[in-house]
């Protein structure tokens, strides 16, 4: 009996070990550490705007209205006189707090009924997994345009709870995966024979070792969901003028690209550098834990 009951914590040790050089190899990825700062600058603007906008990014400053970008004003004014550096400075505030907490929600509820789907099998598994194909059959955005239409509000809770549910489905089938692999190993059996619910057995034997794939999906995720915010931001669900949200200021101003280009140019930038450093970061996240 000494020599086979050390299995199992045999087996978690070797996952904390195989956790812990992953994170040292994240932490040597250049891509990641470019990914990172790059998200760190836009949180930085978007919780402390006042620190690096040298104008009011909401209120019209009184300058000179529709100046192209200069010394003085490198991202040029818009039409009300407003510094678009400054507005772009600012315009993260939204985005970084919609789309983190859609993926947020899309992850937690999909690593639930992923974990549920894996361990019970079964006809719940038959049944949840025609009702995943028919979400994912749906594409995203005009899922979410049904969704906020039929709720009648586009405020910041409701866009990021109809993005995180339209996110559900996709994590939960990762999840699920991962959960079916692990169910066959020997901790997971040693656990049922010590007679242990299901609860705990999926919560403290199985989710901690498949977090690998729950991380990368929430990465992955995260530059979906940056994107669904500010697709549905610019066709009018979301965030309203007089914001400083950049897919605001695109859907203020994108009729006025000729001869106006920098109004549109600068938020559009914005954007793709933030989705760039999101998928830098979840790229190579999945390089690692794939090794």
């Amino acid at each position: 009996m000494s020599t086979v009951a050390p299995a199992p914590a045999a087996e978690r040790s070797e996952s904390r070990t195989a956790r812990s050089e992953r994170l040292r190899l994240l932490l040597r990825t250049p891509t990641v550490l470019v990914g990172v700062a790059a998200i760190a600058f836009w949180v930085f603007c978007a919780l402390f705007p006042g620190l690096v906008a040298p104008y009011d990014p909401i209120f019209d400053n009184q300058l000179p209205t529709s100046q192209s970008p200069s010394w003085d004003y490198p991202f040029g004014t818009d039409t009300n006189g407003r510094d678009v550096f400054s507005r772009v400075l600012a315009g993260s505030r939204s985005v970084l707090l919609i789309a983190p907490a859609a993926t947020l929600i899309g992850t937690v509820l999909g690593t639930i009924l992923g974990l549920l789907t894996g361990y019970f099998r079964g006809i719940f598994d038959d049944v949840m997994s025609r009702i995943i194909d028919a979400v994912l059959s749906l594409p995203l955005i005009v899922t979410a345009i049904l969704i906020v239409t039929a709720v009648g509000s586009s405020s910041r809770w409701v866009v990021a709870l109809t993005i995180g549910l339209i996110f559900t489905p996709v994590v939960s089938r990762t999840v699920r995966a991962s959960v079916l692999a692990e169910s066959e190993l020997d901790y997971v059996q040693a656990a049922l024979l010590r007679g242990e619910r299901p609860p705990y057995t999926m919560f403290s034997e199985i989710l901690p070792n498949v977090l690998a794939p729950v991380v990368v999906e929430f990465t992955v995720r995260l530059g979906y969901a940056i994107f669904a915010v500010a697709t549905l931001t610019f066709i009018g669900f979301g965030v309203q003028p007089p914001s400083p949200d950049w897919a605001a200021q695109i859907n203020q101003y994108y009729t006025f690209i000729d001869p106006y280009w920098w109004m549109t140019l600068f938020p559009a930038l914005a954007i793709a550098s933030l989705v760039v450093s999101v998928n830098l970061v979840a790229d190579g996240i999945r390089e690692v834990y794939e090794r």
